[in-house]
């Protein structure tokens, strides 16, 4: 029976061409607009004139990966969420 080395399943998929990217969703439903993620995330988060999020298109950037997960984790209502996609 042949093993994979220890540290073959814990290299971070973006390791390698970026097999998988992240993309942020908000659950529309769930948001009731506390603003929380646009103060953490400004890059990628706009709030529209009542204050519900929108957001940019595509992949968030490696370089803010960190921070869309602290504006997810932070939203009040779970609405926020990191979605995994393939490319």
């Amino acid at each position: 029976m042949l093993r994979r080395p220890a540290f073959a399943g814990a290299a971070h998929p973006r390791r390698y061409g970026r097999l998988v990217t992240d993309r942020l969703q908000v659950n529309p439903i769930k948001c009731t607009a506390h603003g929380v993620c646009a103060e953490l995330l400004p890059e990628l988060i706009k709030l529209d004139p009542w204050g519900y999020p929108i957001i940019a298109q595509g992949e968030v950037p490696e370089e803010l990966d960190a921070h869309a997960r602290r504006a997810v984790a932070s939203c009040p209502t779970l609405a926020l969420l990191v979605e995994k996609s393939r490319d």
